[in-house]
């Protein structure tokens, strides 16, 4: 069974790259962020043709995300509200961020988290109040669901060696201590890094700036994660960084993790 994480930065921008990769890599579950459309106009049609069902959670202009599956899927939830309700949720559901759903026993979870903007910033305590409801969302996720992938787009760097430079990243959005704390909160309601079981070295990266030539000089950020619950990361035989479509003409600054288990 695989499951694949992508930043598409637009399905419509990026819809052939999505259905070609499918076609090549025709992975069971694909989770995608920053979609960037509402509901009504994400093109469904593109992936039925294909064998995939959508779920869609979804909004305009902005962020987005959603899960092809190759199966329907059971429970499939939308927010955070669902799952911690909407008075100790409040305005953290505005932005379309969070949609899971059942495959067999693994529940996968399809996050796009907030970027952050920049350290310090009201967009700042936004993400560390975000991840901060994160960790209880898991948690109780975790109680019923012991098979849980939790993946996507997650604007952290956990480690140095995640960044192809990592000097002065201290005060860089996306590496700052507190964002890498309160993610290490996160995996600590027991999750692991779904790549970190396979390759512990640097030098692999999910994301490259589409500026000074980033990708070909290999100037990337590990920032699209697998987590994987305890028992899941005992049936897990791979994680793999795709880089084939961010070579593409007019490609995502991301580029697709998939993650393959017994």
């Amino acid at each position: 069974m695989k499951v694949a994480t992508w930043n598409v930065n637009s399905i419509r921008s990026r819809l052939d790259h999505a259905t070609q990769w499918l076609q090549t890599n025709p992975v069971d579950v694909l989770c995608l962020q920053e979609t960037k459309v509402v509901n009504e106009t994400f093109p469904t049609a593109a992936f039925s043709e294909l064998g995939y069902i959508a779920y869609i959670h979804g909004q305009k202009s902005y962020n987005g995300v959603a899960l092809l599956s190759r199966q329907p899927l059971d429970k499939v939830q939308y927010g955070f509200a669902p799952v911690l309700g909407e008075d100790r949720v409040g305005d953290l559901d505005d932005q379309k961020r969070v949609i899971a759903g059942l495959w067999d026993d693994i529940y996968i979870v399809n996050l796009y988290v907030p970027n952050g903007s920049s350290v310090g910033s009201e967009k700042y305590e936004y993400k560390l109040r975000w991840l901060a409801c994160l960790k209880e969302y898991l948690a109780a996720l975790l109680t019923e669901h012991p098979n849980l992938n939790v993946c996507g787009d997650f604007n952290i760097a956990l480690e140095d060696k995640d960044i192809y430079n990592s000097e002065g990243k201290e005060k860089h959005i996306m590496s700052s201590p507190t964002e890498r704390e309160a993610l290490k909160e996160v995996m600590a309601v027991g999750l692991k890094d779904g790549f970190r079981l396979f390759n512990d070295e640097g030098g692999h990266f999910s994301w490259w700036d589409y500026r000074t030539a980033a990708f070909q000089r290999n100037m990337g950020w590990r920032i699209d994660h697998h987590y994987l619950s305890a028992g899941l990361s005992d049936r897990a035989l791979s994680c793999t960084i795709d880089l084939e479509p961010r070579r593409w003409e007019k490609p995502s600054d991301h580029t697709p993790v998939i993650m393959e288990y017994a």
